[in-house]
C-alpha cells in the first residue's frame, strides 16, 4: 500500500536531514514550494510540516518561515509520552531489550516514594529502548528502571513489553491523574547493577539527562520510574500557551 502523501513528503525530508543535506537552522521548502514539488495541496504540505514540528525535527518562526532544528531527539517536558509513540512519530522503528522483570523487597526510600509501608515488595523493570531511523542506523534513546506498586497493578509482572510498553500498559489499566518529575544533568551510573554507559553505548563521562518521574491514578502511586537518556543524543522541551 503506498504511503499517503503528507507521510512521502515526511521521509524526503527526514531523509534529507538524516543525510546531513538539511543541517540545523537550515530553512525547508515553504508549504507552496513543496505542495508544488510533490503535486499536492497545500493542506497537504502543512500536515507534513506540523507533524515533523511536533515531533521536534521542523520549528516555524512567524513570518520568517520552517527551520531544521537540533538534530536530537526531542520529549515533551510538559506532557506524560510513550516513548515507543515518540519514536514512531519521528518516523522510526522503536525496539526494546528488556533486562529485568520482577518482583523486589523495596528499599525504604522506594517504598515511601510509592506510599507503601515498609517494608513491602514491590514490581521493578529495567528496559532499554532503541531507535531505529530510515537509514537503518541503531541506537539506544532511552535506558528505563521503573518501581510498580504491586497492589494497583497486580498483573505487571504478566506482561509482554517487547510488544507494549510500560508507559503504555500502565495509561490504559490506571489512568494518570498527575506527576511530578526531576530533570537532572547527571554522569552515566550503575542502577540495579546495570552500568547505564553500556546500554547507552556511551563513555562514563559522557553527561546524561535523567528524568526521575512518580505517576499517579485514582487509586494511589502508581510507579517512580527513572528515564535517563544520552545527552549529546537526546533534548528535552515544549511549548507554554499563555491565554
Amino acid at each position: 500500500m503506498a504511503k499517503p502523501r503528507y507521510e512521502q513528503i515526511k521521509t524526503y525530508l527526514l531523509d534529507q536531514i538524516e543525510q546531513g543535506l538539511l543541517k540545523p537552522g537550515t530553512k525547508v521548502s515553504s508549504e507552496n514550494q513543496l505542495a508544488e514539488q510533490f503535486g499536492v495541496s497545500r493542506m497537504t504540505a502543512r500536515r507534513a510540516l506540523d507533524d515533523l514540528s511536533d515531533a521536534g525535527f521542523l520549528f516555524r518562526s512567524q513570518g520568517l518561515g520552517t527551520f531544521v532544528s537540533d538534530a536530537r531527539p526531542m520529549s515533551s517536558m510538559l506532557e506524560i509520552r510513550n516513548i515507543a509513540d515518540e519514536i514512531r512519530d519521528r518516523g522510526h522503528i522503536c525496539e526494546v531489550e528488556v533486562l529485568a522483570l520482577e518482583k523486589v523487597e523495596a528499599t525504604e526510600q522506594q517504598a515511601t516514594w510509592l506510599g507503601l509501608k515498609y517494608p513491602t515488595a514491590v514490581f521493578h523493570s529495567v528496559i532499554v529502548y532503541f531507535e531505529i531511523n530510515q537509514s537503518g542506523k541503531r541506537q539506544a534513546i532511552q535506558f528505563e528502571e521503573r518501581f510498580v506498586n504491586p497492589f494497583l497493578i497486580p498483573d505487571y509482572l504478566q506482561q509482554d513489553f517487547n510488544h507494549t510498553t510500560p508507559n503504555e500498559y500502565l495509561s490504559r489499566v490506571a489512568p494518570l491523574t498527575e506527576a511530578d518529575h526531576i530533570v537532572e544533568a547527571v554522569l552515566p551510573e550503575t542502577l540495579s547493577g546495570h552500568k547505564v554507559e553500556q546500554h547507552l553505548n556511551i563513555a562514563n563521562h559522557d553527561p546524561c539527562l535523567k528524568v526521575t518521574r512518580r505517576t499517579f491514578s485514582n487509586a494511589g502511586i502508581v510507579s517512580v520510574a527513572a528515564l535517563v537518556h544520552p545527552g549529546h543524543k537526546f533534548r528535552l522541551g515544549g511549548h507554554i500557551h499563555v491565554s
